[in-house]
């Protein structure tokens, strides 16, 4: 089950390579002032209200500047996701940070939730992101704006750039769907006499916490607002508590590569048929007769390799 690299996660390889790519650019244009928001003066007094739409939105670039500091490979990877059909006029080169330890921490949490794209499907996974990027891009700068501020007499004032709340809200899906495999103790005393050492227990999906935790700790207080809000959005889509169509809703399928439909169901049929076939019979004797093999060793064979 397990798999190296990006295999069958095509969207969440487009996303690691746009917060690559795009927080590269930013940095290479000298554009950063662009991206974060301080709500005075940027809001209140330039009423600058289109940084509300782009501080996790990154920017718009001819295509042939997208040309020039892409590969060939995430240009491949443009065409199959979110905005096929557009780069013959503009590139939207998206999701951007401004410091290079949150390009690199977002990039490391990005690739260790890949596990959620193989779970779900593509097509889900690129549909998640889609429905709850207007959420988590407009509800932080508002609630610091309207609530937050002026509850702290004027003291908060700053929201980072990149899409920090977004990645806390698939984080909140990798902590509910995704189990741990493995648990560990960190010892804190070396007697061996101990029977049961004293320690911090870990578990594989704990450094993917500790990445997300680097990345909501960056810029405090700003960084620490968008990721609970990114989680809390998170929760209420899986709990169904959003609209019903930011959940129910799916990109059409040729946006991600998917299958016509019939072929996954052919496949998965002749499949499940493969392993019923293969789990109900061990083999035969010698006499010839049929063995049949217990419940444990059946449930055994189905992970048998997967680890």
């Amino acid at each position: 089950m397990l798999a190296s690299g990006f295999t069958n996660a095509p969207v969440s390889k487009f996303l690691l390579f746009g917060i690559l790519a795009s927080s590269t650019l930013v940095s290479i244009t000298d554009s950063k002032y662009l991206f974060y928001i301080h709500v005075v003066p940027h809001l209140w007094k330039y009423k600058q209200a289109w940084r509300l739409l782009i501080w996790q939105v990154s920017f718009i670039v001819p295509s042939n500047v997208a040309l020039i500091i892409s590969s060939e490979e995430f240009l491949t990877l443009y065409r199959a996701a979110f905005i096929y059909g557009f780069l013959h006029a503009d590139s939207v080169i998206q999701l951007c940070y401004t410091n290079s330890t949150e390009v690199l921490f977002a990039a490391m949490t990005v690739y260790h939730m890949r596990v959620i794209e193989r779970l779900w499907g593509s097509r889900k996974f690129a549909s998640f992101l889609l429905m709850l990027f207007p959420a988590t891009t407009l509800v932080p700068p508002l609630l610091l704006a309207l609530i937050l501020r002026p509850l702290s007499f004027n003291t908060l004032n700053y929201i980072p750039a990149g899409p920090t709340a977004l990645l806390f809200a698939l984080l909140a899906q990798y902590h509910a769907a995704i189990p741990h495999v493995y648990k560990y103790r960190l010892a804190t005393s070396s007697n061996p006499q101990q029977p049961h050492q004293e320690g911090m227990v870990f578990s594989d999906k704990s450094m993917t916490y500790i990445l997300a935790a680097q990345l909501a700790l960056s810029q405090v207080p700003g960084s620490l607002l968008v990721s609970g809000v990114g989680w809390a959005i998170g929760v209420a889509w899986r709990q169904e508590i959003l609209p019903g169509r930011m959940i129910s809703w799916r990109v059409p399928g040729w946006l991600v590569g998917g299958k016509r439909e019939g072929e996954g169901f052919e496949g998965l049929s002749r499949r499940l048929e493969g392993e019923g076939r293969a789990s109900g019979v061990e083999g035969r004797d010698e006499t010839g007769t049929r063995q049949r093999r217990g419940m444990g060793r059946a449930i055994l064979d189905q992970f048998r390799g997967a680890f």
